[in-house]
């Protein structure tokens, strides 16, 4: 089984948040790697990877990082492959890796999730390859079904919330 997305974050201590991500991808069995690549403690390896990437048959690189955030940016910059980026809350609430990622230059675009927001990235990495793959958009489908099952139930817990003054 050869891997389709790569899960790289800035260190392992962004573990926690890009489990998400692995879950959302394991559950769709979109096969998957995980590897942690730092844009300024080893770029010699971001590079090697971002230019290799297309040729290694991944098809949406998902890219975490926090603080300065240049990752994400980074890898763009150097492969066809589309990047998605996870900004991490590790300082000043999270607003420098949020706009680190999402104030890209024209011509190196990387999609921006909110923040620690990995399910969204993982989500996002299944519709961008269930293009080109009509049974991953089916369990997509089912995946957004099962979404919308939890609101309704959700809601008949609420009706049976009784306050004094509640309407509904």
């Amino acid at each position: 089984m050869k891997p389709k997305v790569s899960i790289i974050m800035g260190s392992t201590s962004d573990l926690p948040v890009m489990e998400e991500a692995a879950k959302i991808l394991n559950n769709l069995e979109i096969p998957f790697e995980m590897n942690a690549l730092s844009a300024h403690r080893t770029p010699d390896e971001v590079e090697k990877f971002a230019k290799s990437a297309e040729s290694n048959g991944i098809e949406v690189i998902i890219a975490a990082a926090g603080m300065a955030a240049h990752l994400p940016g980074v890898i763009a910059a150097m492969t066809p492959v589309p990047v998605i980026g996870v900004p991490i809350k590790a300082s000043l609430d999270g607003w420098d890796s949020i706009l680190s990622i999402l104030q890209m230059p024209p011509g190196i675009p990387v999609a921006t999730v909110g923040l620690n927001a990995a399910k969204n990235a993982g989500l996002l990495a299944a519709q961008i390859l269930s293009v080109g793959d009509p049974e991953l958009r089916n369990r997509f489908k089912i995946n957004k079904t099962e979404l919308k099952k939890k609101i309704v139930k959700a809601n008949e817990e609420l009706a049976k919330v009784e306050y004094k003054y509640k309407t509904n």
